[in-house]
């Protein structure tokens, strides 16, 4: 081979390399410069709190503190002020946490406490140590406990959908919130909140997933004997098949969990979900929103923001290094995959991503943009940026 072709193969190489090298600061400071777009939309007089932007829409439809979503919002304020240091950020992110102060005061209604509060006033005592924040995160860490049952072994997700599915339901999201379980144990709570949760994890490891490490998105349990009953799903395509975004709460949250305790059945757990995960994925590693249903064109861009942190977080965690490289590369091809015009909303509203799936059996926020995808989002860009230090 002459000279010249070498020379020519190696500018091929190296331009190759260049075109798909990600800038995650470029990322960074976009979500950054959405954020404020949307800070400056959102009604000064009142609080609202963003929730998602409907495909054909540019508006923001709001939620106030009792939706499930409310915490994404100040935490993605609270991610921005960690980056940029920019107090005008902090300011809007202790405002719109404050929003959700009644929470401390409520009986516990579902088990959604632990997105709510943790993203938001987690994140903000994080970064802060403002002792405000902790006070109420203990207070509602205790509050959540009381959706446990000791003779199942896990918490209650749904109170109003008991007559609906039965005595004790518990769904694979419910793992997000037991961070603030292991958190509150850890700063003055007690040792009964790590063991909830540790139960928790034990008994959604052992039932709640199917022999190839696919997940069921709601489990049934006898509340007298504690046994299960049976699976089904409340968002996915049917209750045999693989809802995209639940088998990413398993992920993340089964890592969070190993985190938390060094217990090796939850890295178990969180490697075959994702080994599974990844394997099942389309060439552009961009789920649909369930991998069994029939329409694959509707895209859950949220679930690969899930996965992409999680992936992140699970690669600095086990031991094998061939595997750990791939599980970053993988999150760093998602993360790069959906940086561009066809997925960023840019111009078109002022979130960060297009493309999500909120409840498509409900017909509820279909290819839209969602607070959680964001905070996600820019979550794991975030861990990438750490981790490239």
């Amino acid at each position: 081979m002459s000279v010249r072709v070498l020379y020519i193969l190696f500018i091929v190489i190296f331009l190759s390399c260049k075109s798909t090298r990600f800038n995650v600061d470029n990322s960074i400071n976009y979500c950054l410069n959405q954020t404020k777009k949307t800070i400056e939309l959102l009604p000064s007089d009142s609080i609202k709190i963003p929730r998602s932007v409907h495909k054909d829409s540019s508006n923001w439809k709001c939620v106030n503190y009792k939706d499930w979503t409310s915490g994404f919002w100040p935490g993605i304020l609270w991610y921005a002020y960690e980056y940029s240091h920019d107090s005008s950020y902090k300011n809007a992110a202790d405002k719109y946490s404050n929003e959700l102060n009644p929470l401390v005061y409520k009986s516990a209604y579902s088990h959604d406490l632990g997105f709510k509060m943790y993203c938001s006033f987690g994140n903000g005592f994080r970064i802060t140590q403002n002792e405000s924040y902790k006070k109420k995160l203990l207070v509602t860490a205790d509050t959540l406990a009381t959706l446990y049952n000791p003779k199942v072994g896990t918490i209650l997700s749904w109170p109003v959908y008991v007559k609906q599915f039965g005595p004790h339901n518990t769904i694979m999201d419910n793992m997000m919130n037991l961070e603030l379980l292991f958190w509150a144990a850890k700063n003055g709570g007690g040792d009964e909140l790590y063991n909830i949760a540790v139960n928790h994890a034990t008994k959604t490891a052992n039932n709640h997933f199917r022999d190839d490490y696919t997940c069921y998105h709601v489990m049934l349990y006898d509340t007298v004997t504690g046994k299960k009953i049976k699976g089904v799903t409340h968002q996915g395509y049917n209750d045999s098949s693989t809802w995209a975004r639940g088998q990413a709460w398993a992920i993340y949250g089964f890592t969070m969990c190993f985190r938390e305790t060094k217990n090796p059945l939850f890295l178990t757990t969180a490697e075959k979900a994702t080994d599974t995960y990844l394997h099942i994925l389309p060439s552009d590693l961009i789920p649909n929103w369930d991998f069994n249903a029939p329409d694959e064109h509707t895209k859950d861009v949220s679930a690969l923001c899930i996965i992409a942190s999680a992936l992140l977080e699970l690669s600095e965690l086990i031991s094998d290094k061939a595997k750990s490289k791939m599980y970053r590369k993988k999150a760093e091809t998602m993360l790069y995959n959906i940086s561009n015009k066809k997925f960023q909303s840019r111009n078109i509203n002022s979130s960060f991503l297009l493309h999500s799936t909120g409840n498509k059996p409900a017909g509820i926020e279909i290819d839209a943009s969602i607070i959680y995808a964001d905070y996600y989002y820019l979550e794991a860009l975030l861990r990438l940026k750490k981790l490239q230090k």
